[in-house]
């Protein structure tokens, strides 16, 4: 549903402050993007997309003559304004922010006007928003594979744009690939026609009507099917997977209806899930109409369905409320946790929302220890000034603003009470990008009777001090008393007492609660072998597949020094590409000096398997430099 006239209209919606982004060159203060036409043919033989992008530019200042993109290893070919050819020049390259597309218009314009720029260019094979799988690293084997990952400023590796979350725009696309092989996007199907060019080839077209930030861009292509799983859904993935997917996701329809009873209509019309294969680095990524989701979720257990209730908030929190900048990240993932953690609430419990929280409490404590507590990358609102955002990647933005959330739902009257607020915000803000200070300001003005409460809230503390929040959060542990007796069963145990644990001490565990016994094991020091090793005779943790359980239970044994635990580990960590397991798991084995080496010589194996963020960071985690890996 679009507001009444046009995207980003508003009566009440306070003016916008003009804003600087640390991680983009483009000159959106000038000039904002309103419309991209993507045109692209995949080359699987190049590992490249030759491409033509035409931007619809709004002008927002008179004696207009030049405008700057953001592109990162681009071969641009041309250049043109309103059909007129365009001088440009690429800028001299950053470390990681790439090179800005200079454009000189042959012409003057006026604030007000549009301009209709279009650019050639071929994507580089090295191209980071985009991995090339050869078919043996796919599920059917035959044929090749094409995914993109443009969060966080990756989209200026395979399209010119001003790739800053300040500016949303709607659009088009039309793709050719062989006849054999499907593309999906983050976007409506709009049809498809055999290629005039070549009869071997397919065109597939889309549309996405609602604008959106260039981050959301994404493309796949693949031998792919698809299966309904609901009356606005389908479910995506190679044959091999496609019927377990639609099981796994089948409750995405009464997901979908609890968030709109939250947080108000969808207004991206379908609402689509792309299992992808191993290597994709995350466990979900919010691409409109077109969630991408870790096969790690497929492990025949619904209680890895949180996964799909965060994307499906991000439908609201993100996608149509955008943090302006990505120091502001903190509001797309703090607000979509509190939302995803109240659909918990509604289909679960309360109960189960707080166990929920505590287990997020321990997350941030271990991204807080991993960068220091000192570290500036731990405040909630970090200064990213020349840092790149994929190191900055962390649990903070996601845990820290979720606990400033749930502190100011309990200050300021409960679940309901400020569930309506955050309902309110979505509404003012959709369809536009906010900075911390806007949503505050908005927050003394819906509580405006409530102004001396908020006075008390220590702003500083929370939102520009490294470290743990300023406030620790008093959670229901009704549902996580039976682990933290069971974890400190196992931690005070003595060899004699090893003979009273037994099978019956987990059955009555859910899922859930076994990822939060594991998790409070790995706060503790190390548990003696002999301890892991009945815990595994007793539990039969090595046939779990649940990746969550088997992730956190290869990390007790590593840390235990249990040695056959180290292939186990290693295994994990290369089948799948999950940021979240493969980092923690590389780096477990590599803290143990016996397997230092094999962990870094497992690594520089399978790198050129890898996405190239995740292979980025762990080089970075295990030291390892380009002269030591064959994968670059």
């Amino acid at each position: 549903m679009q507001p009444p006239t046009g995207p980003g209209y508003s009566p009440h919606r306070p003016a916008m402050a003009p804003v600087s982004d640390p991680s983009s060159f483009s000159s959106f203060s000038r000039c904002t993007t309103k419309h991209l036409n993507l045109t692209y043919h995949v080359d699987f033989d190049s590992h490249v997309l030759k491409g033509r992008v035409a931007l619809t530019v709004e002008v927002l200042e008179d004696k207009f003559t030049s405008l700057t993109l953001d592109t990162k290893d681009l071969k641009i070919s041309s250049v043109t304004a309103n059909g007129q050819s365009a001088k440009f020049s690429l800028g001299d390259k950053h470390r990681f922010k790439g090179s800005p597309l200079e454009i000189m218009l042959p012409f003057e314009l006026s604030r007000g006007q549009h301009v209709i720029v279009e650019v050639a260019y071929e994507t580089s094979p090295r191209a980071f928003a985009l991995q090339w799988l050869t078919p043996t690293q796919t599920a059917g084997k035959k044929h090749p594979y094409l995914f993109s990952q443009c969060q966080a400023t990756h989209c200026r590796t395979m399209v010119p744009c001003q790739d800053t979350p300040s500016v949303k725009h709607t659009y088009y696309a039309q793709v050719s690939v062989p006849k054999e092989l499907v593309v999906v996007m983050s976007a409506l199907r709009d049809g498809q026609e055999v290629d005039p060019q070549e009869c071997n080839r397919i065109i597939y077209r889309f549309r996405q009507p609602v604008p959106m930030p260039s981050y959301l861009i994404a493309i796949v292509v693949g031998a792919l099917e698809s299966r309904e799983i609901g009356p606005r859904s389908r479910v995506w993935s190679e044959k091999e997977y496609v019927d377990q997917a639609a099981f796994e996701f089948s409750e995405t329809e009464s997901m979908l209806k609890t968030a709109e009873s939250l947080a108000g209509p969808y207004v991206w019309g379908q609402y689509d899930v792309l299992v992808l294969p191993p290597s994709f680095p995350y466990g979900g990524m919010e691409n409109p109409c077109l969630t991408f989701a870790t096969p790690t979720l497929l492990a025949g257990d619904r209680s890895l369905s949180n996964v799909i209730a965060h994307e499906i908030s991000h439908s609201w929190t993100g996608n149509l409320v955008t943090n302006k900048t990505w120091e502001h990240f903190w509001l797309n993932e703090g607000h979509t946790v509190y939302l995803e953690r109240m659909i918990g609430r509604c289909l679960e419990s309360e109960q189960f929302r707080q166990f929920k929280a505590m287990g997020g409490w321990k997350e941030l404590q271990e991204s807080v220890n991993t960068f220091g507590k000192n570290n500036p990358l731990t405040n909630l609102v970090p200064n990213l000034d020349e840092v790149d955002t994929d190191e900055a990647f962390s649990s903070v933005p996601y845990e820290k603003g979720f606990a400033l959330l749930y502190h100011l739902e309990e200050l300021l009257g409960g679940p309901e009470v400020f569930m309506a607020f955050v309902k309110s915000y979505i509404q003012l803000f959709a369809y536009s990008s906010v900075t911390t200070e806007e949503w505050k300001n908005y927050l003394y003005t819906y509580f405006k009777d409530k102004v001396d409460v908020l006075k008390k809230v220590d702003w500083n503390g929370w939102m520009h001090t490294p470290g743990m929040p300023p406030v620790t959060p008093k959670y229901d542990t009704t549902m996580a008393d039976a682990c933290i007796s069971l974890c400190q069963r196992w931690v005070k145990a003595t060899e004699a007492d090893l003979s009273g644990f037994c099978a019956a001490d987990v059955k009555t565990l859910s899922s859930h609660q076994l990822i939060e016994f594991m998790a409070l094991l790995l706060q503790e020091e190390a548990l003696p072998l002999t301890h892991v090793k009945r815990m595994q005779e007793v539990y039969d943790l090595n046939s779990i597949k649940n990746s969550e359980i088997r992730f956190r239970w290869l990390r007790v044994c590593v840390r235990a020094h249990l040695e056959e635990a180290v292939p186990m580990a290693l295994k994990m960590a290369t089948e799948q590409g999950r940021m979240k397991f493969t980092r923690p798991l590389f780096k477990e084995v590599y803290n143990w000096d016996k397997f230092r080496d094999l962990a870094i010589k497992t690594f520089v194996e399978n790198r050129s398997a890898m996405h190239p963020v995740t292979a980025m960071l762990v080089a970075k985690d295990l030291k390892v430099d380009k002269s030591q890996s064959t994968g670059l």
